[in-house]
């Protein structure tokens, strides 16, 4: 009851902000400084991350990148690798929120500073390339349909900070630019069509990435495994309520012991919302890995060898590396009544073997490590969700934003 009456105060308190992003609109930006932030400002992650430190790389010369965080731990770690990032309640944090003519983010302008952005050009590089209809076309979503005057009354604010102004966002084909019009409600000139920034990392072997510790950790345990001659299996499930089923399906000791036989390591890398973490950080499996929520998959994707995953939209991205991917749906019958709708047929979407228990999860992966019978199917759909599936997409996005700002 506490924290829920301290939530309504800070939610409704955002009314006297209401000034001050009046204000913003007033003040003098400049259109060399570009900010970057993700995740409601709490993570150095995603799409943001990967044009951000493309910019640092390549493209000093030209304009002044700038990562602003919610997370004081963002902060640090970028420091102390000589980026520039300030906190967004600080000093420099809140002046170059009102000084920076561009704001480029994987969710909502509120992952910067939403009530200091106005009269910014705002970039909305998005965080998911799936089949679940998003924001306007997910006719559950309570914040962008509300039922009635009252309901319309309570989330206005939300609304406001999420979508007023969205000028910009970034689609992989003219498949997706035609939904994402239709899912953000923005006009086909304000779609950026290119690839996605993250995606660079993994098919650029040349590309200058940045590792936390646990990250290093994790890459150089890979690599061991694979001068083992230990295949890599990265299960990645996408977050929802019915994912405890899978302790109902899954006998944990007999799964391991047919990775032993098999020669092949099973990380598993969950949601962070995920409510089963806690469940597999207890594991001391030989040959099954828990990999921290937090950790960048994009760091280590590249170095797996085989995806399970359900109905993530980590699918999308990993199709790019051709490689052999598992489908395992022990909950589909709860799922499938409990999710929003879907943009293409299900079968369509994710053209791969499907596995409904663990008997079955184990048969398909058997196959798959033998042949990988889907990669034709996989192809076509790969090529509907990215227009230029080979094409790197940092300096194409780079150089479409740097045009709009002129």
């Amino acid at each position: 009851m506490r924290k829920k009456l301290i939530d309504g105060i800070k939610y409704w308190g955002q009314v006297l902000l209401l000034p001050i992003y009046w204000i913003s609109f007033l003040t003098p930006r400049d259109k060399n400084i570009w900010l970057f932030g993700s995740t409601f400002g709490n993570r150095f992650a995603d799409n943001p991350k990967y044009l951000y430190l493309y910019a640092n790389q390549n493209q000093k010369n030209e304009i002044r990148p700038i990562w602003i965080t919610h997370n004081k731990d963002v902060v640090q770690f970028l420091n102390g690798k000589n980026y520039e990032v300030y906190y967004y309640r600080s000093l420099k944090g809140i002046y170059y929120c009102l000084r920076g003519k561009v704001y480029i983010f994987d969710n909502y302008s509120k992952d910067i500073s939403f009530w200091l952005s106005g009269g910014a050009t705002k970039v909305n590089l998005w965080h998911g390339v799936g089949n679940k209809k998003i924001n306007y076309d997910n006719k559950f979503d309570k914040v962008r349909h509300p039922k009635n005057n009252w309901d319309k009354f309570k989330t206005f604010l939300r609304r406001m900070s999420d979508e007023k102004p969205n000028h910009y966002v970034l689609a992989t084909s003219p498949v997706k630019t035609k939904i994402f019009m239709s899912a953000f409600r923005v006009a086909q000139s304000h779609i950026i069509e290119a690839g996605l920034p993250r995606n660079d990392a993994l098919l650029d072997p040349e590309f200058q990435n940045l590792y936390n510790e646990k990250e290093k950790e994790l890459i150089t345990s890979i690599t061991s495994w694979r001068k083992k001659n230990l295949q890599v299996n990265c299960y990645m499930p996408t977050f929802r309520n019915s994912e405890t089923k899978l302790f109902s399906v899954m006998n944990f000791d007999k799964f391991n012991h047919f990775l032993v036989q098999n020669n092949m390591i099973f990380l598993v890398k969950l949601h962070p919302k995920s409510i089963i973490a806690n469940k597999f950080k207890e594991f001391n499996y030989s040959n099954i890995k828990y990999v921290d929520a937090n950790i960048d998959p994009y760091t280590f994707l590249q170095l797996v060898d085989i995806l399970t995953t359900d109905y993530s939209s980590i699918y999308t991205d990993f199709m790019l590396l051709n490689r052999p991917v598992v489908g395992f749906y022990y909950d589909y019958d709860s799922y499938s009544q409990d999710t929003r709708e879907c943009y293409f047929d299900f079968d369509e979407y994710m053209p791969e073997l499907k596995a409904y228990n663990m008997d079955e999860l184990i048969e398909v992966i058997k196959r798959v490590m033998l042949e990988d019978i889907c990669l034709k199917n996989r192809i076509k759909s790969r090529d509907r969700m990215f227009a230029t599936p080979n094409e790197l997409a940092c300096e194409k996005v780079y150089n479409k934003i740097y045009r709009i700002i002129g």
